[in-house]
């Protein structure tokens, strides 16, 4: 069988240790070669399809190491599924997903691995594999963890909020930990000291302060900064690495700068919101409820901390904890009680240009480390490097022909999130992903869908080499 050949002509090849003119040879799934003047070098016949890239980028599809497809919470479900939430990302420009499976309390780690596997399977218009939450840490959920990294699931995460639904106590978290320094896990940690929150949230709804701005109130940074700093401690006292998921305030970030300032393996990724909304968004009354997730969005002083964490490396990844319920008949549910808010906003098909605008269009930094956040970094942290992450020769040919000065604005009337509502609604951004390819295949055109469902395959994932350098 011959491999159908595209050619990308006329591009510049961004990737995160440097950019160049030059074209790129697709055949069949993978790159087969990168350089200039390629049609010269192969017959005419052997071009199946070429593809102009003149004055846009050609980058490495970006890669979203956070997303919640289908996910219960108090009552209800996330709307994205994985055919509807892998096709928003691929208009994106995200071409792989890495989504949290779920252990229910009580049952098995496989329970919850295999029913995610059914949901994706079949469905995804995009590669993805999963990482595994952790909601009961005993004697049988530790040895299961040695056969899910067995089986290329090898990230945990576990939370120090949301008492009686996932939380782990200290001595749960630290029994995790010992267990991947043996079989070289990760652990992943939402960091907030839930059961004070808890606290300070039951105090102001006996107050009466039950709008969506109070969940952002009970909610301290301390709360965040606090247990950031004591899941860093245990992975040191375990000695291994630690991924900080979702991390959006300063307090949180001068824990893992000053854990990284001794050395320590300790990784950390931020989400758009936390880099372009605030607190103040999630007043205007109940309107405030499109607004809540955990951690919450903080006071607008906080932002420039967090980008300056991306400039120098002391934050990692952007990914967006992707996790979309309606306004109306989700987020209604918690009319009256802030907490009874499903917790989460859809994000997956605004990271990439989000970040292009913010960042690049922004002067905060250049196109070399835009790529490395959202494609590049992820893929070494979460083993994926040498197939994803990159535009080279033998990589998966998962590209982005992206247009650097096209301008959109954001809106929900035309994004493909299965969700009735846009965070960023009415913003203007510059970039734009014209063409979209994931394993070789175009799945997004010019704004058109070209892809189809069961095309993604599920991806098992190495043990991160580079979670282990010190």
């Amino acid at each position: 069988m011959t491999h159908h050949r595209i050619l990308i002509e006329g591009g510049t090849v961004v990737n995160a240790d440097g950019s160049q003119q030059a074209d790129v040879l697709v055949e069949g799934e993978t790159i087969a070669a990168i350089g200039r003047g390629l049609r010269e070098r192969l017959p005419t016949e052997a071009i199946d399809e070429t593809i102009d890239a003149t004055d846009r980028l050609v980058i490495p599809g970006a890669i979203d190491v956070h997303t919640h497809m289908e996910l219960p919470f108090g009552g209800t479900f996330a709307k994205d599924t994985f055919e509807t939430g892998t096709r928003a990302a691929a208009f994106g420009g995200t071409t792989t997903i890495v989504d949290f499976a779920v252990q229910s309390r009580g049952k098995s780690l496989r329970e919850g691995l295999d029913a995610w596997h059914q949901k994706a399977q079949g469905n995804a218009v995009v590669d993805y594999g999963f990482h595994m939450i952790m909601s009961d840490v005993n004697d049988d959920t530790l040895s299961e963890m040695d056969q899910l990294v067995a089986e290329g699931v090898p990230d945990f995460k576990l939370f120090t909020a949301y008492p009686g639904v996932f939380y782990s106590d200290d001595a749960a978290v630290f029994r995790a930990m010992q267990r991947t320094d043996r079989n070289s896990g990760l652990i992943m940690m939402h960091a907030e000291n839930g059961p004070a929150i808890d606290v300070v949230a039951a105090e102001l709804v006996a107050q009466g302060m039950t709008d969506p701005y109070y969940h952002g109130v009970a909610r301290h940074p301390i709360f965040e900064g606090e247990a950031t700093n004591r899941v860093i401690r245990l992975a040191e006292a375990a000695g291994v690495p630690v991924y900080i998921v979702h991390l959006s305030a300063r307090d949180a970030l001068a824990e893992v700068r000053a854990a990284r300032d001794r050395g320590t393996p300790a990784f950390a990724e931020t989400c758009p919101q936390y880099l372009f909304l605030t607190l103040d968004d999630l007043g205007n009354g109940f309107e405030g409820a499109k607004y809540v997730c955990s951690p919450p969005l903080r006071p607008g002083d906080h932002q420039e901390d967090l980008w300056k964490g991306l400039i120098k490396d002391d934050l990692q990844v952007v990914s967006t904890d992707h996790c979309p319920f309606d306004y109306q008949g989700q987020k209604e549910l918690g009319r009256g009680d802030f907490r009874k808010v499903p917790n989460g906003l859809p994000g997956v098909e605004d990271r990439v240009d989000l970040l292009h605008d913010g960042g690049v269009v922004g002067g905060r930094f250049s196109r070399e480390r835009w790529v490395d956040v959202i494609s590049a970094a992820p893929a070494r942290l979460f083993g994926l490097a040498g197939r994803k992450g990159a535009v080279a020769v033998g990589h998966d040919a998962d590209l982005v022909i992206y247009d650097p000065n096209a301008e959109r604005t954001i809106s929900a009337a035309t994004h493909h999130m299965a969700v009735d509502y846009s965070c960023y609604e009415g913003r203007r951004v510059r970039g734009r992903s014209d063409v979209v390819l994931s394993r070789g295949r175009v799945v997004v055109r010019n704004g058109q869908f070209q892809g189809e469902r069961g095309w993604g395959r599920f991806l098992p994932r190495d043990p991160a080499d580079d979670a282990r350098r010190a």
